[in-house]
């Protein structure tokens, strides 16, 4: 029997950077455009399912969460494998898993969404005869960037990598050689270079396109991007910019971070945070460290020890000084920032922090999550990119958006000094910032009316919504012909 509502299958790849906004356009799915949503989470172990974002939420229609049982990758990798590569062979493996669920659904779901990840997972669609979307989690210029890349030829290819010319992109803005993504910059990745330009064929062949981002956020790239002059000769289906898709704060639960924040002044602190993947060097935690206290800027910062390739494995037996402060940070550091900065260790709500209006700036990674979470809260940055496309990110939230500052080097290349944190802090925080802040709440305002009835943002989804409402009645008729 095929059910009167779409019934749309979402799957999810490993990590919060995912399983997040994928959650959260399944709710919306549910709530706003009357689909019944299973989204299937592949994880490494089933560590997730404790958590408290795994409840499934409460929705007008069915949303279901479903753990793929966990595969096991350790023959297929070792310690050289990188982390994306480990990613897509989760994936990969995991397959048939999603092929059997899907297989014994009473109904045939109407519609597959895959996020990047996943976009091998879109001839199950096929075989079942779904529509078969791809939901980008991170910008329209990084969609831009994955589905071009298939089409770069060696010269163009040559002065980018050896020569460091800027990358173009049909219709978009170039990309600078060190605001491009790593496995641009590293030639002898064949694998990973491979496994990038089959994604970005399977993505230009889905149906549909979503991407966490709105039209007034980037218009020239999603321009090019439907344009056939430019990438829109590529890509087959419609782009859909359906964001920002980030989780709402809860209801602030008593918790000694929160208490402390609500002592502090309106839009006195920097939260400082560099996400569940970013790790600093020893060196890089210490001249942080020093540069918050002289900012002489209230500060809570969420730290998470130091990984250091010189580093002996002694150092993970991390000591403590008099007054608590691990060995990792300057001695006395504790005792020093007591009445004006607060150490929380490895983990945060940083939706809730974000949200609160104590904080007045966010020292972030430039993950498009934690960058999404900045901008619906109207709140200025200090980017700090560390890997993947945080450098365009970060490129885009200083440059284009007017919302951030950041350090004059790659913060993954070299050390940057004391000073250099202390004057990145004050320009975000004092009257220098405040063109930064007006620029932040603006975007407030637009991410907030977008996702509203008659947004675009809403509008796109409804897009979405009516395709699989006429893929939904041609096989209910197709099932009473049979």
């Amino acid at each position: 029997m095929q059910t009167t509502n779409p019934h749309a299958v979402l799957l999810a790849s490993p990590g919060m950077g995912h399983f997040i906004p994928v959650v959260e356009l399944g709710k919306r799915l549910a709530t706003h455009h009357g689909f019944d949503v299973t989204i299937f989470v592949v994880a490494a172990d089933a560590s997730i399912t404790k958590s408290p974002l795994f409840k499934p939420p409460q929705t007008p229609n069915p949303l279901n969460l479903v753990l793929l049982p966990p595969v096991d990758i350790s023959a297929l990798v070792d310690s050289t494998t990188s982390v994306v590569t480990q990613l897509m062979i989760m994936m990969r493996e995991a397959l048939s898993l999603l092929r059997a669920a899907i297989s014994a659904m009473k109904s045939r779901p109407t519609a597959l969404i895959v996020d990047l990840f996943g976009t091998e997972a879109l001839a199950t669609a096929e075989e079942f005869d779904m529509l078969k979307y791809v939901f980008i989690t991170s910008t329209a210029r990084f969609l831009a960037v994955t589905v071009h890349f298939p089409y770069i030829d060696e010269e163009t290819e040559h002065k980018h990598r050896v020569m460091k010319r800027p990358l173009d992109i049909p219709g978009c803005r170039s990309i600078r050689y060190e605001d491009t993504l790593d496995r641009f910059l590293d030639p002898t990745n064949r694998i990973m270079n491979s496994s990038f330009t089959r994604v970005g064929m399977e993505i230009s062949n889905a149906d549909g396109i979503l991407v966490n981002t709105w039209q007034d956020l980037e218009p020239l790239t999603l321009l090019a991007l439907e344009n056939e002059k430019f990438l829109g000769r590529v890509v087959k289906g419609p782009v859909y910019p359906v964001g920002p898709l980030v989780r709402p704060a809860g209801q602030s639960s008593k918790s000694e971070v929160m208490d402390w924040l609500d002592m502090q002044p309106m839009e006195s602190v920097i939260y400082v945070s560099f996400g569940s993947g970013g790790t600093l060097s020893v060196k890089q935690t210490s001249e942080l460290a020093w540069g918050l206290e002289l900012s002489q800027h209230r500060f809570i910062w969420v730290v998470r020890p130091p990984v250091d390739n010189d580093v002996s494995a002694n150092f993970f037996n991390v000591t403590n000084s008099h007054d608590g402060t691990p060995s990792y940070l300057p001695d006395g550091f504790y005792t020093r920032i007591r009445n004006r900065g607060m150490v929380v260790p490895m983990w945060a709500p940083q939706t809730e922090i974000l949200a609160h209006q104590s904080i007045g700036g966010f020292f972030s990674h430039c993950g498009w999550n934690s960058a999404l979470e900045s901008m619906v809260n109207g709140v200025p940055m200090v980017a700090w990119p560390l890997y993947a496309e945080q450098q365009m990110n970060a490129a885009m939230l200083v440059e284009e958006l007017e919302l951030a500052v950041r350090p004059k080097i790659r913060p993954n290349t070299g050390v940057i000094r004391r000073e250099e944190v202390a004057e990145m802090v004050r320009r975000v925080m004092e009257l220098k910032g405040n063109e930064m802040r007006d620029k932040a709440k603006e975007l407030q305002r637009s991410a907030n009316q977008v996702l509203m009835q008659g947004g675009s943002s809403y509008n796109s989804l409804s897009r979405v919504s009516q395709e699989c409402e006429v893929k939904l009645h041609h096989l209910s008729a197709m099932a009473l012909g049979a």
